[in-house]
């Protein structure tokens, strides 16, 4: 596949699609670049495998704990952490780039042997340590072993998941040794439930990491490519359609990635060059790409993990959160859509010829493959099982959704004369990654990928972890929501806007998980204030998605990055492209912080929820029009203004505003379409 040079115009749909993006290679540096995760050591041979062994333990260990481990927390999270800490730094050397094939330096070896035997010490003496309670801050070897501990957490940290929030963890700690006695900090961020083992390691322990690995043994079905080839026949033929193709193939399939990055990258390989084929300029393909692929993280009914967490801070059913997310993440993606329509039509492209995508009705017959999530849902809506039962269970189903397609593609062999069963034994042993089928290398590599997804989601809670024990210890929440409250003087608007500001600097390059502890500890508690008065699902779900759009808002928009690499464009121009058309995340927020039934909260009837629906979408529809520029015609300046002030008077409550907003809206749209139809006359 070769990019489209800067000023070369695109021919529209004069060959067929090409899905590819250079080569492997190419997807790989843009992950290594804009992705921590991806930058790990090079094991091979039997170092290789021995490895590969140790992730597929991790896993298998991770999972029978979380379903049948009666041990006491601080004796089961300082176990998990210590194993998370070797699988660590076996991973991810201490600088990303030249890195020697089957090499691990001593001083590596050290950290890993001191960080992961503080813990480890901490499992093996922890009754008599939660015994001794604040004497164990004066015991000298028990303050070594914290320090050792949290160091070595620290520093796999700035491996695998970066320096922003490490920037904010440094600058808490300074500011907690500042108040608090040095020997209290260590106890309370290292024995205590209130620090490094706080309720987001505890939730990753016991509900994440089982969903982590749900999701490695997910991609191996090929459901991501069933995804993208279901959109491409729902959306392809439609005009501008491989843009509209990634929102539909990314919000699929974030819904079971954990990472705007991988996400875009994932997708956008496929997504991409397809956009730039049919004419969309470089940093709109990639921004459309980062934008729709973010919203990934809000897409229940996994919400990039997030969700399980959510449910613990709140204190709320899982299925209640999952419910609640459906209404804005449809009105986010709705947005982006009609952004990359209006653009179409603005460029004049076509979608892509029905006989190049695929058929509708030969999809169905894969519809198997979304019985795993099916069975998920189910199970956990309905209570029948606990979460990380549940969760078990769909890696099963997975098993066997594979299985089904091992038995599909013998029987396909057999109707073309070759063995059934010899080709059903050569799938069950196959190192094929790209082949739908299962087999027993891929079990074993989902356990591995489980396990690496794990490292990095661990590390991220528990500097979240750290996060919440500095605010708890010095009381700073408390002085932050003082502040806000006294500068907005109750105002619930401009304490949005304080919080939105606040969210969007401490979200920065920051996982999705980490993002919203982080959040949650810091920004919640301030719209949740008796003065401001937002309810508490509102100001979760506020400060949430404000954390999250920082993946692509600049400066630090990593995912717009990572989808300006693939097409070759400016990364500013793409970043900002994908901030006007994630301008929903922007808006959105603000609707259901000031009218919370929304999000199906202090509901008093049906067509309340339904006219803050279709108002918000005819003022989404609105702002994009005016954002884009063009309706029926090129909108003028005064016009696109007005649009503005319409679209954002229907996403405020009330029927005075919403009346007044679909005058201006729809008047506009009316003027359009009649000048449009006396040019054309």
């Amino acid at each position: 596949m070769s990019f489209l040079k800067k000023d070369e115009k695109a021919p529209v749909n004069t060959a067929p699609v090409d899905t590819s993006v250079g080569t492997a290679a190419d997807v790989d540096a843009v992950m290594k670049k804009y992705d921590r995760e991806s930058n790990v050591r090079v094991w091979e041979g039997t170092p290789r495998l021995v490895v590969k062994a140790l992730m597929a333990a991790f896993s298998v260990y991770s999972i029978y704990v979380t379903l049948f481990s009666v041990a006491l927390p601080e004796v089961r999270l300082s176990m998990f952490l210590a194993s998370v800490l070797v699988m660590g730094y076996l991973n991810f050397p201490a600088r990303k780039g030249h890195v020697k094939v089957n090499s691990m330096p001593w001083y590596d070896i050290l950290i890993m042997v001191l960080g992961a035997g503080s813990f480890l010490y901490y499992a093996a003496n922890a009754q008599k340590i939660i015994k001794l309670s604040l004497r164990a801050s004066k015991e000298p070897l028990l303050l070594v072993v914290g320090v050792l501990g949290i160091l070595a957490l620290i520093e796999l940290c700035r491996r695998s998941v970066g320096l922003p929030i490490l920037c904010v963890v440094g600058a808490l700690l300074v500011y907690t040794f500042t108040k608090v006695q040095w020997r209290l900090v260590i106890y309370n961020l290292f024995y205590t439930t209130t620090g490094v083992m706080n309720t987001p390691v505890n939730v990753c322990a016991k509900y994440i990491v089982v969903f982590i690995i749900f999701g490695a043994f997910l991609e191996r079905t090929g459901i991501a490519q069933f995804f993208i080839s279901l959109a491409n026949a729902i959306a392809g033929s439609s005009a501008g359609g491989p843009a509209k193709v990634a929102v539909i193939s990314s919000a699929l399939c974030g819904m079971v990635s954990g990472s705007s990055v991988g996400n875009t990258v994932t997708t956008g390989s496929v997504t991409i060059p397809m956009m730039k084929k049919t004419g969309y300029a470089g940093e709109f393909a990639g921004a459309v790409e980062a934008a729709a692929s973010t919203g990934g993280q809000i897409m229940p009914p996994i919400m990039g993990a997030a969700a399980f967490l959510m449910a613990e801070y709140m204190d709320v059913p899982y299925a209640t959160v999952a419910l609640t997310a459906i209404l804005p993440a449809v009105l986010y993606f709705t947005g982006i859509y009609i952004a990359v329509h209006l653009e179409a039509k603005k460029l004049g492209l076509k979608g892509i010829p029905k006989d190049q995508l695929p058929k509708l009705g030969v999809l169905m017959k894969k519809i198997y493959l979304l019985a795993p999530l099916v069975v998920l849902v189910v199970m956990v809506s309905t209570n029948m099982k606990t979460m990380q039962f549940s969760a078990a269970i769909a890696i099963l189903v997975t098993i066997i959704v594979g299985l089904v397609n091992n038995v599909t593609n013998a029987l396909a062999a057999g109707r073309e004369g070759k063995s059934f069963l010899g080709t059903l034994g050569a799938s069950l042993v196959s190192r094929d990654s790209d082949a739908d089928s299962i087999s027993i290398y891929k079990i074993i590599d989902a356990l591995e990928a489980g396990g690496k997804g794990t490292i990095t989601v661990a590390v991220a809670c528990a500097m979240a972890g750290i996060v919440a024990g500095c605010i708890t210890v010095t009381g700073l929440a408390s002085k932050l929501i003082t502040a806000i409250v006294s500068v907005s003087a109750g105002h619930m608007m401009i304490a949005l806007v304080l919080t939105m500001l606040c969210c969007i600097v401490l979200g920065m390059g920051v996982p999705t998980t980490a993002n919203y502890c982080i959040m949650a500890a810091t920004c919640a508690p301030i719209l949740m204030n008796p003065a401001i008065g937002v309810v508490p699902m509102a100001a979760h779900f506020f400060v949430f998605y404000f954390g999250i759009v920082a993946d692509i808002t600049p400066p630090v928009a990593l995912a717009a990055y990572a989808g300006s690499a693939i097409a070759k464009a400016p990364p500013m121009k793409t970043a900002i492209n994908a901030t006007k058309l994630a301008i929903a995340a922007f808006i959105v927020p603000y609707i259901f912080a000031m009218n919370p039934a929304m999000l199906l909260v202090n509901v008093s009837n049906p067509f309340q929820v339904v006219q803050i629906v279709i108002s918000a979408l005819i003022g989404l529809f609105g702002v994009a029009a005016a954002l884009n520029g063009f309706l029926y015609r090129k909108i003028n300046p005064l016009f696109r203004l007005l649009l503005i002030a319409g679209g954002l008077g229907m996403m405020v409550p009330g029927t005075l505003t919403d009346v007044m907003g679909l005058v201006i809206v729809g008047g506009i749209v009316l003027y359009q379409r009649m000048s449009a139809k006396r040019l054309a006359a």
